[in-house]
């Protein structure tokens, strides 16, 4: 007779003021699993775990959930229902028994605390430690997830950490009191693709080594695939088909997980010859880029130092190509795009259609209707205080403010048809604010929006980085097309190697402000000789 799980989850629903978005799911975790709840966003995954916990603020929750590893120190371990258990009793709960790893630990850490205060404190409240025994106790879980100097990283604030040492930090304090059950809500998202195998690789040593079980919220396949032993797919509050990893990802039974595996983005460009008889649309030579810093002591009050951010950048991007950038945070290449953009000075030469900025609005004016950009988070780039009429028309009052306001008008239209919007889609679509919209079609908003000034350059910084891989793939499809039929070169930033895969004619590798590789996507791709190019295109194997 086989062990009873460790969690059996059965009719979970939640709502909201009576809109029901979880709608009576059954799912379990045995002892040691690892199990992934997967769906795009709205699917209720991430409210699932919450719930679980208590921590959905305004939610009402029925169903039952029984967590059979509540450690109790008179009884020895017994089982709850966690709907059913009162706030208090929840409270000691959380953190001991069954611990959470959220998305950004950026907005999860108190900036006010150092990480090993903040760790500490829950050995202190959970474990009952004196203070003394709870620092030692948290730099030894720090040095348990890897992260160096563990005893001066201690007292590090979290700004003072990089991203992966943050979700580091975050998983210390989650293991700290040994939990039965983890929730990881997409841990390794806001990462880049190496620190994303490394903190893999961290939890499932941490995992194996306590032997705990996780329940991993994500909507990134290839995490699924290398991390967990079961899978369960939820769409529209409905969890439609679970199983062992290896089954569903060999023959996925329903539509919706059919979709998620297709959703792989695929390549669909035009194959432009580059011609070298034809000058290039943007060329950087010897480029360089660098940041004032101030210097400590009595030399910083009359001088400042300086931080170089891209070094020696040689490359060039043809009509009709795309140049994809790759590396990690911190690399340089969205400094590099910022200098092409202007907005950043530079040394070295960097020509856009023949010209180099000059820092003067005159001049300059002609070379910001050539090059135009879409941001990475469509609803930080996007006014919120503005109509998707005056958004997306923006530019032609600046580069073409001539044009009558029926002109505009109907320029605004064509534009928005261009990237799959219409009024017979969304009904009174002109009139709407950004927030109406989903983050892809807020995406499709941003790219009319540099598409209305007819530009020869688009820059895209991580264009579908803050995307659900459906839709994701839907962007990069609109934007294959709308190169094959205007003929636009694109500068593509991201640390993707599918999205580079299928975008890309040529590929720069950056790291630390170097080029370490470049040339076509076929050649760097299939023959990477850079060891860092081979782990970034391994990570995504």
């Amino acid at each position: 007779m086989s062990a009873p799980n460790l969690l059996d989850v059965q009719g979970l629903r939640v709502s909201f003021a009576g809109k029901e978005v979880v709608r009576g799911i059954d799912f379990s975790v045995a002892a040691g699993e690892k199990l992934a709840l997967v769906g795009e966003s709205g699917s209720g995954k991430t409210v699932t775990a919450l719930s679980l916990l208590g921590l959905v603020q305004g939610a009402q929750t029925s169903g039952q959930a029984v967590f059979r590893g509540v450690q109790n120190k008179v009884q020895g371990d017994a089982q709850a229902d966690l709907l059913a258990l009162p706030e208090r009793d929840l409270r000691a709960v959380r953190g001991r028994d069954i611990a959470m790893i959220f998305q950004e630990p950026m907005t999860a850490l108190n900036p006010l605390f150092s990480v090993g205060d903040q760790i500490a404190e829950v050995l202190q409240l959970k474990e009952g430690l004196s203070p003394a025994q709870a620092h030692q106790a948290a730099v030894g879980l720090l040095a348990d997830t890897g992260i160096p100097e563990p005893e001066r990283r201690s007292h590090s604030f979290p700004h003072q950490l990089s991203g992966g040492q943050r979700q580091r930090a975050m998983i210390a304090m989650a293991l700290a009191c040994q939990p039965r059950l983890l929730l990881a809500d997409e841990p390794t998202t806001a990462l880049d693709v190496s620190l994303r195998g490394q903190i893999l690789d961290l939890l499932s040593a941490l995992q194996k080594k306590n032997g705990m079980a996780v329940l991993l919220i994500t909507h990134d396949l290839n995490l699924v695939r290398r991390f967990a032993d079961r899978i369960a797919v939820m769409e529209n509050g409905l969890i439609v088909e679970q199983g062992p990893v290896a089954d569903v990802f060999a023959n996925p039974q329903h539509p919706y997980t059919r979709k998620l595996m297709d959703s792989r983005p695929e390549r669909d460009v035009t194959e432009v010859p580059a011609d070298a008889s034809v000058a290039p649309v943007m060329q950087g030579r010897n480029l360089r880029v660098s940041y004032p810093v101030p210097i400590a002591g009595f030399k910083g009050w009359f001088k400042k130092g300086e931080f170089v951010a891209v070094q020696s950048a040689s490359f060039s991007l043809a009509k009709g190509r795309t140049l994809g950038v790759i590396g990690e945070s911190g690399s340089g290449k969205s400094t590099l795009a910022l200098a092409v953009l202007g907005l950043h000075p530079s040394q070295g030469e960097l020509q856009l259609v023949g010209k180099s900025w000059r820092r003067e609005a005159a001049n300059d004016k002609a070379l910001r209707r050539a090059v135009q950009v879409v941001f990475q988070d469509p609803f930080s780039s996007l006014s919120p205080r503005m109509t998707i009429e005056e958004i997306v028309g923006e530019g032609l009052r600046v580069h073409q403010p001539d044009l009558s306001v029926g002109q505009r008008y109907q320029r605004v239209i064509h534009a928005l048809a261009d990237v799959g919007m219409t009024e017979a889609q969304f009904p009174l679509l002109l009139q709407r604010y950004p927030h109406e919209f989903s983050g892809g079609q807020r995406q499709r908003v941003a790219i009319a929006r540099a598409l209305m000034v007819e530009p020869d350059i688009l820059v895209l910084d991580e264009p579908t980085s803050a995307l659900d891989v459906t839709v994701q793939k839907q962007v990069l499809e609109l934007l294959q097309r709308l190169q094959r039929e205007r003929g636009l070169s694109y500068l593509l930033i991201t640390h993707d190697v599918d999205v580079i895969r299928a975008m890309a004619h040529d590929v720069l590798v950056m790291q630390g402000g170097e080029i370490l590789e470049s040339g076509t996507v076929d050649k760097v791709l299939q023959s990477p000789q850079h060891p860092y190019t081979r782990l970034l295109v391994t990570q995504t194997a």
